[in-house]
Formats: C-alpha cells, structure tokens, sequence
C-alpha cells in the first residue's frame, strides 16, 4: 500500500462524519460541512457555519472512491455552490433565509453596477442580527444563469442602450435560467421548519413553495440605489417582476 493510500484512509476517517450524501431523483447532493468560518462583516469578527456541495448525476454512497476521485474531476475549473449557516438555524422557531446568486463583478470587486455586492453582507448582517439564517451562495447563477463571458458581452450591450433583460434575450437566453431545486434540498436536510425569505424576487419564493418548503414571510432587500445602477434596478421591477419596497412582508402562500 503506497502512502498516498495511507493518507487517503487517513483523511476518510477524519472527513466521514462531516460529509451527508442528499438522494435526488435524478442523482445526488454531496454536502461537506460543517465548517467554522470566522468572517469579517463589516469590522466585526462574526463565526458562521459553512457547508459546500456537489452536485452529481450518480449516486454513490462510497465516499472513499468520491474522495479519491476528486484530483481527476478538475473541480478548480468550475463553481460550486455553498451555505453560510449562522445561530441555531435547525432548531429556532424564526429563521431568515437568502438565495444569493453569485455575481462575480458586484460580490468580489465591489461593482456598483448591480446591488449584489451590497444584498450579499447586508444579507448576512440582517441574519446575524435576527439570531440565526442561512446564506446560501448559488455558483452557477452568474448573469441569471448565462456565466461570467456572456454576462461581459451583456454589459457591452447594456453600455449601448440595451436594459438588461433585452441584453440577456439579445445573446440568446431568457431573461432569468436560474434553478435552485439543488439549495432547496440542501435547506431541506439543514432545516423543515418555516423560514422568512430575504428576497425581492417572486420567483425565489413560488421555487421554494413548489417544493414544499414552508414559507413564514419574506423581507425587502433592497439599497445600495446610485446613479450606476438606477436604471437596472428599475428594469429588475418592470421588466422582471421583482417586488418594490411597500411590497414589504407580502408572501405568494398568505
């Protein structure tokens, strides 16, 4: 037995405990965690639980062959998704919940384009501040789904008259391709009590309800409004069907 083996049982001991194997009809969710994560939000040192997953067409409940195959999937060359779980999220009564949707200009450079950057720590505040929520970061719904290359010819279009919606549709795509049937399952086997929805989207709210998911409520994110991303937000209302701010606390399901 070579050591690399050795270290390869080694690391199963240690990780087998940490990994829940999440039965779908059509394959399965592999979730690792959970993790303490310290973070910094805004100045303040604030300890989540992180948990990442991946999804897979086949399910397998050998996860020393998942491990051993992990050096070969090239996993590095795309996304994956993950949860920021924070407080007593199985157990508490009241719980706060958002879909993020990764954006890559707005989450990690700051892109005042958008207002993901801002929903993204002022999800994460309002969580921390309710007691306890989950966060979860959706790596494959970059652009409302079109990935990272077409979202820049998106926002070439958009510098040359385009809104957003007609920029996706102009390349291509419908305006919204997001799927959040893999984060529901994992919410699900984190949680089955209600949870109040951090969300201006109806369509976020009928994917969790269509599921089964018991909804409390939903709570505005809206801010962050400049002159950058004034019109964007404007079309996300008009064109998209996002719910304004006086829409406050309205659920699909009341």
């Amino acid at each position: 037995m070579s050591d690399i083996q050795m270290v390869s049982k080694e690391a199963l001991s240690v990780l087998k405990d940490k990994i829940k194997l999440i039965k779908k009809d059509d394959g399965a969710v592999y979730l690792v965690g959970p993790i303490r994560l310290p973070v910094n939000l805004y100045g303040e040192t604030v300890i989540f639980q992180w948990y990442c997953w991946l999804n897979s067409n086949n399910e397998n409940e050998d996860f020393q062959q998942i491990i051993d195959n992990l050096s070969s999937a090239n996993l590095a060359e795309y996304q994956q998704s993950s949860v920021l779980v924070y407080g007593d999220f199985e157990n508490d009564e009241e719980a706060l919940i958002r879909m993020h949707s990764i954006c890559h200009t707005g989450d990690i450079f700051g892109s005042k384009r958008c207002d993901c950057g801002f929903q993204l720590k002022q999800s994460m505040q309002m969580i921390v501040d309710h007691g306890s929520g989950a966060l979860f970061y959706l790596a494959n719904h970059e652009g409302r789904g079109i990935g990272l290359f077409s979202k820049a010819m998106a926002y070439i279009l958009q510098e040359n008259g385009y809104d957003t919606v007609e920029a996706n549709e102009s390349l291509g795509f419908v305006d919204d391709s997001r799927n959040y049937d893999d984060a529901i399952h994992v919410l699900k086997a984190l949680r089955t009590k209600p949870v109040t929805l951090l969300t201006n989207n109806p369509k976020k709210l009928a994917a969790l309800i269509d599921a089964g998911m018991p909804i409390s409520g939903r709570t505005p994110l809206w801010g962050d409004v400049s002159e950058y991303n004034e019109a964007y937000l404007q079309t996300k209302i008009k064109r998209s069907g996002h719910l304004e701010i006086e829409d406050e606390g309205t659920c699909p399901n009341d």
